[in-house]
């Protein structure tokens, strides 16, 4: 295993040699660097001094890691409010409950169990900037820091914030609680064992919704791969039709990723959670009068546009990376945005991937539309994305490969953005490459009407970029 970095934070496995894992040292040093920058992204505290939330999933190493981070912060003379097992969502906003001036989260996301990482926000609950999470990786290598004196250490505080974020999330317009109640709706959880257990049935619980728990037992022991793709969700979906549910619900053990289970067993599909939330604000909007616009990235499927574009709305791509959608959301005023991955972001509430808050919206839409929930996925334009790569022995080659694709498809519509993405109107296909930040590979999305067709377009620009490099 390799110890990740990135100006997201720093991702490792617990356990290992150091440079190879994610030891203490290198989270003493990390959260180090990242309260010596603290003056640099805001000159002055909200209170006395700098005051720091920490919020982890249930993952076995939360404990001795988040020990340390607090440890470390009132170290630097920094207040910390230790909020204990909290979703990313719930962290991100309690920064903004707690008037603090940032944050750190505790989680490896959708990592299996042996991984944790520190996940870095500024004092609005969102992730730092490219500039900014640079700044704390250089200092963090110089180890240049200071430490306070022992009359100047920070003091810790213990707040649990789940049910002021569930609040502000049944307080949202269009969450339509009353019609949820009334459609009587089951719904089966699957959080992996760790926070989402916490927090997912007790939503569900407020918004009158009749939840059966699966692996919702908050103890890190995650019962299968926490990636939240169908071949890991075998035991909710066989859940989902023996109970006869309406629908099965999935979180990684962080909550900002979700996919649902539709009742017939069928996943829903990751991408069109986002898609058929923007369908029902958009569509919410749309009879106010408000502007519609809604951000994803450009390895996004093409259906959310086009729910957009229906509504008269404008869609914008924005680079792979939440940073980068939440950047160009801010820019456009954007409605709504996310990923392909089942990250809603909703900034009526906050500026951050929340499973919580696409569940809540998800059924206040399926409660209007009084139909099953593969019958609502039906009602959606139909795609389907395939994933490839190719592996090079020289870095090189992949600018190579980049740079002369856009010339040889200069007559399609070429984004260079973020890496290379082609786009065949006509067809209303697109292909997009883009070369990993911790590997020497390229990264392959294609989209089209049928898998066949997205395969079929994948393989051929691979053969085009076999050719380029002889």
């Amino acid at each position: 295993m390799t110890l990740i970095k990135s100006i997201s934070g720093i991702r490792g496995t617990i356990g290992g040699a150091p440079g190879n894992a994610l030891t203490p040292v290198d989270i003493v040093k990390f959260t180090a660097a990242y309260a010596a920058t603290l003056p640099s992204r805001k000159a002055t505290p909200n209170g006395e001094r700098y005051k720091i939330v920490v919020g982890k999933d249930a993952r076995m190493s939360g404990d001795m890691v988040e020990q340390l981070v607090v440890g470390t912060l009132t170290g630097c003379g920094i207040d910390v409010v230790k909020c204990g097992f909290a979703s990313t969502p719930t962290t991100e906003m309690a920064v903004l409950f707690a008037n603090a001036d940032g944050g750190i989260i505790l989680t490896a996301s959708h990592n299996p169990r042996q991984w944790n990482a520190l996940k870095l926000l500024n004092d609005k609950g969102e992730f730092l900037t490219a500039a900014e999470g640079q700044a704390v990786l250089d200092l963090a290598e110089k180890e240049d820091f200071d430490f306070a004196e022992v009359d100047n250490l920070g003091n810790i505080e213990e707040e649990d914030f789940t049910d002021r974020h569930l609040d502000a999330v049944l307080a949202l317009p269009s969450v339509d609680v009353e019609a949820v109640r009334n459609a009587h709706f089951t719904v089966v959880v699957d959080a992996i064992n760790s926070v989402g257990g916490i927090i997912m049935p007790r939503l569900l619980e407020r918004l009158g919704v009749k939840c059966i728990p699966l692996n919702c037992n908050p103890t890190g022991d995650f019962a299968h791969n926490p990636e939240p793709l169908p071949a890991n969700l075998v035991d909710l979906s066989e859940t989902v039709k023996r109970e006869k549910a309406d629908l099965g619900v999935s979180v990684d053990p962080d909550v900002d990723r979700l996919a649902f289970i539709q009742e017939d067993g069928e996943p829903f599909v990751e991408e069109y959670t986002l898609v058929s939330v923007a369908d029902y604000l958009c569509e919410l909007a749309k009879k106010e009068g408000k502007p519609i616009a809604t951000v994803s990235n450009l390895s996004s499927t093409r259906a959310l546009r086009d729910v957009t574009e229906k509504h008269g709305g404008k869609y914008y791509a924005s680079a792979v990376g939440e940073v980068n959608v939440t950047t160009l959301m801010h820019k456009v005023g954007a409605l709504i945005g996310g990923e392909g991955n089942g990250g809603v972001i909703y900034p009526a509430i906050h500026a951050g991937r929340d499973a919580m808050v696409g569940v809540a919206l998800f059924l206040s839409n399926l409660a209007h539309k009084k139909m099953k929930v593969s019958e609502l996925k039906k009602t959606y334009p139909q795609y389907f994305i395939a994933k490839n790569k190719i592996q090079l022995s020289d870095p090189a080659l992949i600018e190579k490969i980049l740079s002369e694709l856009k010339v040889i498809y200069a007559k399609e519509d070429v984004n260079t953005v973020d890496g290379v993405k082609i786009s065949f109107e006509a067809k209303k296909q697109w292909v997009h490459l883009r070369k990993s930040n911790t590997e020497p590979i390229i990264r392959i999305y294609s989209e089209a009407g049928t898998m066949a067709e997205a395969e079929a377009l994948g393989n051929e620009v691979i053969e085009v970029a076999k050719k380029i490099i002889g």
